[in-house]
């Protein structure tokens, strides 16, 4: 099998493309995320695209692996949280309600620069207990929500706040690894 390259320095992504098994190296993509597009699936996939390209030039004979997730809410995309005032008002506003995680996936193949694609998304569902103010001011002291789209991990004291979810577990925690792993194994 070829080298496979994962193209983020998420320390979740790195944990969950170990469970499929194939050993991995990770260079992350460095590139601006800010996109002009609306549609949470355009733009996650996307910006997944970017960042495997953005490292695939490096390695013109390897398997590259990029993703990036979002939160949507009332048709709003919601990133990474600025600051805790930030986090403060995104978790608010997802409280008591049911919320979409979309991760979007780009998987090149890379034969010799050129690049055979594959691009997906996954969406999960995920409803949040009525947190009180109180309760969402301690989790951002943790400093847990500050490097997460949406605010919070589920992996972490942030699964305190969930109430259930419909979907790939994986995809909240931003690598859907069961497809990212059939996709792999199909090339």
């Amino acid at each position: 099998m070829k080298d496979i390259i994962l193209a983020s320095t998420s320390p979740r992504r790195k944990e969950l493309l170990s469970l499929a098994g194939f050993p991995f190296t990770v260079d992350g993509a460095d590139i601006d995320e800010n996109l002009p597009i609306k549609d949470p699936v355009k733009f996650v996939e996307e910006l997944s695209y970017e960042k495997a390209m953005a490292v695939a030039k490096k390695y013109p004979d390897s398997i590259v692996i990029g993703a990036d997730t979002i939160v949507v809410i009332d048709d709003e995309i919601l990133g990474k949280p600025k600051d805790e005032e930030d986090a403060l008002k995104i978790l608010k506003k997802l409280s008591g309600r049911t919320h979409q995680v979309y991760t979007g996936v780009t998987v090149l193949d890379m034969k010799g620069g050129k690049a055979d694609r594959t691009t997906f998304h996954e969406r999960t569902d995920v409803s949040m207990y009525e947190n009180p103010e109180s309760m969402l001011k301690e989790y951002i002291s943790t400093g847990e929500p500050m490097d997460k789209a949406g605010a919070y991990g589920i992996q972490g004291r942030g699964a305190l706040l969930i109430k259930g979810i419909e979907g790939d577990y994986y995809n909240v925690m931003g690598f859907p690894v069961a497809k990212i792993y059939r996709v792999i194994s199909g090339m």
